[in-house]
C-alpha cells in the first residue's frame, strides 16, 4: 500500500514537473482508507497502519512537492463495491449489516468516488493540497 505509492510518485516526477504551473499544478491523488482514519471493526491490522501510512505519505509529499506545483491528496473509501469487499458485500445479509452501519445507510456507488477524484484533479481542486478526504457515508463523522 505506501511503498507502491511511493515509488509510482517518484517515477512520475518527471511528466509531474513537466505538466505543473502555479495556476494550474499537476495532481497526485493517492487511495487511503477509512479504516486508515478510524479504528476499524474488523481485525485488519496491516491494512489499517498501512493505509494510516498512506494518509501521512500523502501529507508528506503534499508539503515537499507544493513548491513544484504539484498537490497530493488522498481519498479514504468506507465501504465500496469491490473485489476486495465482495467477501462481504456478496453476501445479502452481512451487506445489510454493513450499510445499516453507514450513517447514510448504504454501500458507496462508483459515482461517490468518482466524483471527488474528479474534483481533485479539475481546476476546481487546484488550490487543496495534502488532504485526506474521507467518502465513507459519514463512518468518520460519528
Amino acid at each position: 500500500n505506501v511503498e507502491a505509492v511511493f515509488a509510482l510518485t517518484v517515477a512520475l516526477l518527471p511528466a509531474l514537473r513537466a505538466a505543473a504551473s502555479p495556476d494550474d499544478p499537476s495532481r497526485v491523488v493517492t487511495v487511503g482508507s477509512v479504516d486508515g482514519i478510524v479504528v476499524p471493526g474488523t481485525e485488519n491490522y496491516a491494512y489499517a497502519a498501512s493505509k494510516a501510512a498512506v494518509h501521512q505519505l500523502t501529507r508528506v509529499l503534499a508539503a515537499r512537492l507544493a513548491a513544484e506545483s504539484i498537490t497530493v491528496n488522498a481519498v479514504a473509501p468506507g465501504p465500496f463495491d469491490s473485489r476486495m469487499m465482495a467477501w462481504a458485500l456478496d453476501d445479502p445479509g452481512t451487506r445489510q449489516r454493513i450499510a445499516a452501519s453507514v450513517p447514510l445507510g448504504r454501500v458507496g456507488r462508483p459515482d461517490d468516488m468518482a466524483g471527488v477524484a474528479l474534483w481533485l484533479a479539475s481546476r476546481a481542486g487546484s488550490y487543496v493540497t495534502g488532504a485526506v478526504i474521507p467518502v465513507d457515508g459519514g463512518i468518520t463523522a460519528r
